[in-house]
């Protein structure tokens, strides 16, 4: 294979791109990618390898027009039954509302090959922009990403290095300012309840800054209890049980989520244990199903529409930066103590 070709990042790769680095004609490269014509298997798996590294998706509407983009925004988040998300993808509906874009959604449910492949298929219809969840890619995604010569905007996460543009909140700091909440109001024993960490890399944050936060004040966490598998109110009820039978002196419980910590409210106020004074409770994501609780649980709002709605702007050109590539923009989760965190 010859020289790694290093394009343009605002320069859409070309099967030229993907020749030079395979060191076979465009004919044969054009033969590979549409999967047409007799073609060694030797060279099929080269001119493959080269396209994967550049990050080269084939174009779908090559000839069709004139400005080989479409009015489409490919918007791409880990998951629909999450709470979360669905508020993100309305502040990107309403902000692109009277622009000509149109959002098209696609899921992951927390896979680096489920994105993929499906980032691959958005980007092989060339929209023109694409607006992902989190800042953690595979190195194939990446290269697409970096290689799409279009706005790319990371999206719910400011803890890393962003493709481009990033729209989010410091999940680390947002845990770290829950830590000292609980802390001020007197609570030692403290155990965590969350969804498990290889996937969900928000959640791992979090947990990390709640821990160095507990650190500061020479605590660390007296148990935890990981689950897989989507936020339920049953699962906080079940992992809430297991975690206290398994270390009943804890006098509070931090959450991944607010589903899971209404889950878990909801099993304590049914067996009768004093919350918050002898145990306290917070979740995150100040979603809007704390609304209908007995208690207003503790939690952290995650600005989520406000993201949606920022980054959508930053794809349709009027962002308050003024950028369209290389912005970053960080928001501030408001702590809201709620009924389940006693007063100081």
């Amino acid at each position: 294979m010859s020289s790694k070709v290093t394009p343009d990042p605002r320069r859409s790769l070309t099967l030229r791109d993907v020749s030079e680095a395979s060191g076979v004609s465009e004919m044969t490269v054009s033969r590979v990618l549409r999967n047409r014509g007799d073609v060694s298997e030797t060279t099929r798996e080269r001119v493959l390898e080269a396209a994967k590294q550049l990050g080269y998706v084939p174009n779908k509407i090559a000839g069709a027009l004139a400005s080989q983009r479409v009015n489409l925004v490919a918007v791409i988040v880990p998951s629909l039954s999450n709470l979360v998300f669905p508020e993100v993808l309305s502040g990107i509906s309403e902000e692109l509302e009277d622009t000509g874009l149109q959002p098209v959604f696609g899921v992951t449910n927390y896979l680096e090959d489920r994105e993929e492949s499906v980032l691959y298929e958005m980007l092989s219809w060339r929209p023109s922009g694409v607006i992902i969840a989190g800042l953690e890619h595979s190195d194939a995604s990446r290269a697409m990403l970096q290689n799409a010569g279009i706005p790319i905007v990371e999206i719910m996460d400011v803890d890393g290095e962003p493709v481009d543009s990033v729209v989010g909140i410091s999940h680390r700091r947002a845990g770290l300012e829950m830590a000292r909440a609980i802390v001020g109001a007197g609570y030692r024993r403290i155990g965590f309840l969350g969804t498990k960490m290889p996937h969900d890399h928000r959640a791992r944050k979090r947990m990390e800054g709640f821990e160095a936060g507990l650190a500061e004040a020479g605590i660390e966490l007296a148990d935890r209890e990981f689950y897989s598998g989507g936020s339920a109110l049953l699962k906080g009820r079940e992992m809430t049980e297991a975690i206290l039978k398994r270390t009943p002196d804890l006098d509070f419980i931090y959450y991944s989520n607010d589903m899971i910590g209404a889950g878990g409210l909801l099993y304590c106020l049914d067996k009768g244990i004093d919350v918050p004074g002898k145990l306290g409770l917070a979740g995150f994501n100040g979603v809007d199903l704390l609304d209908g609780l007995p208690r207003r649980l503790a939690t952290m709002d995650a600005c989520r529409r406000e993201i949606g709605q920022r980054a959508a702007a930053i794809i349709a050109g009027r962002s308050d930066t003024g950028l369209i590539g290389g912005a970053h923009v960080e928001l501030t989760p408001v702590l809201q103590l709620g009924d389940t965190i006693r007063s100081r």
